[in-house]
């Protein structure tokens, strides 16, 4: 047998394998249809993927049924009382769906939801964390972790010369995923520029780039979701069949109580035992230079304003507390919390953001909070007395937005909340109804 013929046999294979991936790539991508139980456990799963995706999310919001429900690692602490579980216990015409998990913040929530179809004029609602507003703003590996090549692509294809858009093209400039592929790189120059995309730039995105992405995105965005079906069962077995605020809060504080035996900081024994009980007295007042006034998460957070508003979307605002009594051991100053509370109250209500649930003074309320940050038991129940009013009508319906571009510059996101107005509780709206 000749040496040709030989290495054909070998590598033959292997190559026509190879050609058939990069064709199916390039070819356009019609999207199969995902079951309803795939879409049900994506709903909760708050897996990586589908957050990078778009298929599961559009099919699920075009279906009418489920709200977004966008935070960071907050979302995961399912006990009882969390929204997924409360929704389904007691038969509301809603289902959240999750969007979040430790390490995301406004930048990366802004790229998810741009992208998103099916929200157009509908409700969510955004638990904003007191802890995305440090000075340095998102950390450049996390956003990485969670970047979508095919978000960012959708991005550039649609963007305009727009401060918003220049403004958030110049933010995926300085993360190193923005420079992962040289002509997103040079697609996100030019947009940052306040110049339109070239035809070669708009041919690769669209017909190469954006049908490869969307391929993978059909094929694997399904694979490894994490389902969390269990823990939603075990909640649903714990609460009574009929809704009662006040039986649910006295079981809140009962269960509350005898998951917090191991610690005086209320906080939930697994959580002390693997996280805090060993360097706790190294934690205290580790705090007390902690600052979330000023930074450019301020900016990125109008990002997610600014395209609620293109959406013609209504939205509850949620602002957890910390813990008190943690606090007080860290000696996280309460001006701390009071300064972002305010000045973020000013950011949205001046531009006709009115749904907010405002917490922050509840942190040293009995069994609010399941740790150190996250809301948990009595906290969510909490919230739900907002999120339920809220959500009585899943369309949005006369919304009025004034958005304020300063709020992208550099000058907001160092302004002093005492040099604003403190617009808190003073809207005209009722914040926990329509």
């Amino acid at each position: 047998m000749k040496m040709g013929k030989k290495l054909w046999q070998i590598s033959g294979p292997l190559v026509v394998a190879a050609v058939a991936i990069v064709i199916l790539f390039l070819l356009p991508s019609n999207y199969h249809p995902a079951s309803k139980t795939t879409i049900d456990k994506a709903a909760s799963s708050l897996s990586a993927n589908v957050l990078k995706g778009d298929g599961l999310k559009d099919q699920a919001f075009k279906s009418g049924e489920f709200v977004p429900f966008i935070g960071s690692s907050e979302l995961s602490r399912m006990d009882p009382f969390h929204p997924t579980v409360l929704a389904e216990k007691y038969h509301r015409d809603y289902q959240p769906f999750l969007l979040g998990a430790p390490g995301t913040q406004s930048l990366t929530h802004y790229f998810s939801l741009q992208a998103m179809a099916g929200v157009q004029h509908k409700k969510a609602v955004v638990i904003i964390s007191p802890q995305w507003f440090v000075p340095r703003g998102t950390r450049p590996n996390m956003f990485g972790f969670y970047y979508s090549p095919l978000q960012a692509v959708n991005f550039l294809e649609s963007a305009k010369d727009t401060t918003m858009d220049r403004y958030a093209a110049r933010r995926l400039l300085q993360m190193p995923s923005g420079k992962s592929d040289g002509i997103v790189h040079a697609s996100l120059l030019q947009i940052a520029a306040g110049m339109p995309l070239t035809s070669f730039q708009k041919f690769y995105l669209k017909d190469i780039k954006g049908n490869a992405l969307n391929t993978q995105d059909d094929l694997f965005s399904r694979w490894f979701i994490r389902d969390r079906r269990q823990q939603i069962q075990n909640g649903l077995e714990r609460l009574p069949s009929d809704y009662s605020f006040s039986e649910l809060d006295d079981l809140a504080g009962e269960l509350g109580k005898g998951e917090t035996t191991s610690n005086d900081f209320q906080i939930k024994n697994s959580f002390y035992n693997h996280q805090l009980k060993n360097l706790q007295g190294k934690l205290k007042n580790s705090q007390t230079h902690f600052n979330y006034e000023f930074g450019p998460e301020y900016s990125d957070f109008q990002l997610l304003l600014s395209q609620f508003a293109k959406n013609r979307m209504d939205v509850l605002f949620v602002i957890p507390p910390v813990n008190q009594r943690w606090a007080d051991y860290t000696g996280l100053p309460e001006q701390t919390l009071q300064a972002f509370d305010r000045k973020i109250t000013y950011q949205l209500r001046s531009q006709g953001f009115n749904h907010i649930k405002d917490m922050t003074d509840d942190g040293s309320e009995d069994y609010f909070m399941q740790d150190t940050i996250h809301l948990g038991w009595r906290g969510w129940l909490e919230m739900d007395k907002s999120v339920q009013p809220f959500l009585t009508t899943l369309k949005a319906k006369n919304v009025d937005y004034q958005i304020n571009n300063h709020f992208y510059t550099k000058r907001w996101q160092e302004t002093h909340a005492n040099d604003v107005p403190d617009l808190r509780g003073t809207s005209d709206q009722n914040d926990d109804q329509e």
